[in-house]
């Protein structure tokens, strides 16, 4: 979308400055119009070459909100106008095109627009479960308490996908470098073995004539080979974006032999999380099983909340259709019935939630202790295969040569 830089009048006579998105010079014209600001100078802005691309881009994480949504909370609490509060921190915010973010919605409320439709313009920035729950801050009075409810899930979301990625990071880097030395081992060394056991006339055992022929196969293919594994992991990444794709393979995840009750774990603790956070700060159950639904990241899971909410707003209990995705354990179930029955369900959902918190936990520990073995075995098994089918030899003519 093209970029406007302006400067103008506010209607307190001070002068503004800043960029904003627009589809063209008029719509950036009747944007200025709701901030209340007369344009003196409009022009598209200019952005330097590789501003234009999103890796030069200083990346918003996750971090950064929750960071300012606790300074947020903070200063509501102690009693500062919202408009008051964003232009602090735009002020101290360091990366340049969150301060821009920040600046604009501070004008943009400045304007007359409530804080939840000035952050809705940043979806990529502020998701539907955060502004949701900003305006049910906004509409109870009570917008301190549900920034700091949120950074507090934030903070916690966070620390589950850290634990989650924290278990996948050591077998990825150990298979990676098992390849890597596997590959140098086929490319470059066991060819030298090889010439030099043909100089020698040496007879090769079965072991050894495998290993060279794959060694000529990989080293001859090399680029071939490259090539077909990047296009395969192309032809995955675009059957995994389509939605049949994504139920299948969300579905098998679910099922994996030691990952599959990791990732269980983690769906449990998340689901309850968000829709604890949503419930406690206002938000009606059918609006917060929505957006529980778009942010579950596991379409059986997805799939499960939606028959949900169909089966409340048709009278019906949310433990039922949870029940028959097969992701929820009965203990989970119950609870959650029991919270439905007294009308505790978001703090029942918490109390799941911190369970299967330290679930994760124990099953990332878990995974580790039993990784770690599989792990060596592994490396062991094709790296010290490879070394010792190519010593077969060496070992057959010392054996011949001591026998003579």
């Amino acid at each position: 979308m093209p970029t406007y830089a302006y400067e103008g009048k506010s209607r307190d006579g001070r002068i503004k400055k800043g960029v904003l998105d627009a589809q063209s010079e008029t719509d950036a014209r009747l944007q200025l119009r709701k901030l209340q600001i007369v344009p003196i100078v409009l022009k598209p802005h200019k952005r330097r070459l590789l501003g234009n691309i999103d890796a030069f881009q200083p990346k918003i994480k996750e971090k950064d909100v929750v960071v300012v949504t606790r300074q947020f909370s903070t200063m509501i609490d102690a009693g500062l106008p919202v408009v008051q509060c964003l232009e602090i921190l735009a002020a101290q915010q360091e990366k340049k095109n969150f301060k821009n973010i920040l600046t604009n919605v501070k004008e943009i409320v400045e304007g007359g627009a409530t804080l939840t439709e000035a952050l809705s313009r940043y979806p990529k920035v502020f998701n539907n479960l955060y502004t949701s729950l900003v305006a049910a801050g906004e509409t109870g009075g009570v917008l301190d308490v549900v920034l700091n409810r949120l950074a507090g899930y934030m903070e916690k979301v966070m620390r589950l996908k850290a634990k989650v990625k924290g278990a996948m990071v050591y077998p990825t880097v150990i298979v990676a470098i098992a390849v890597l030395v596997m590959a140098v081992i086929l490319i470059f060394v066991i060819p030298v073995f090889s010439k030099m056991f043909s100089e020698m006339g040496a007879s090769l055992p079965l072991p050894t004539q495998m290993v060279v022929a794959v060694s000529y196969m990989v080293k001859d293919n090399v680029l071939y080979l490259i090539i077909g594994a990047f296009l395969l992991l192309l032809v995955f990444r675009q059957v995994y974006k389509s939605e049949i794709g994504k139920k299948f393979f969300d579905k098998l995840a679910l099922k994996l032999p030691v990952f599959g009750p990791l990732l269980r774990k983690v769906a449990v603790a998340k689901f309850s999380r968000t829709l604890s956070t949503m419930l406690s700060s206002g938000v009606p159950i059918l609006e917060s099983l929505d957006i529980v639904a778009r942010t579950a990241g596991n379409k059986t899971v997805e799939a499960a909340i939606v028959r949900s909410k169909k089966a409340i707003s048709e009278g019906k209990t949310i433990a039922e259709p949870l029940n028959d995705s097969g992701v929820f354990p009965n203990m989970v179930l119950q609870m959650i019935s029991v919270g439905e029955a007294t009308g505790e369900l978001d703090s029942m959902l918490q109390k799941i939630a911190d369970f299967y918190d330290e679930e994760v936990d124990n099953a990332v520990s878990a995974l580790t202790a039993l990784l770690e073995p599989m792990m060596m075995v592994f490396l062991g098994g094709t790296i010290g295969g490879l070394v010792i089918s190519m010593y077969l030899p060496i070992f057959q003519m010392a054996a011949v040569m001591s026998g003579g």
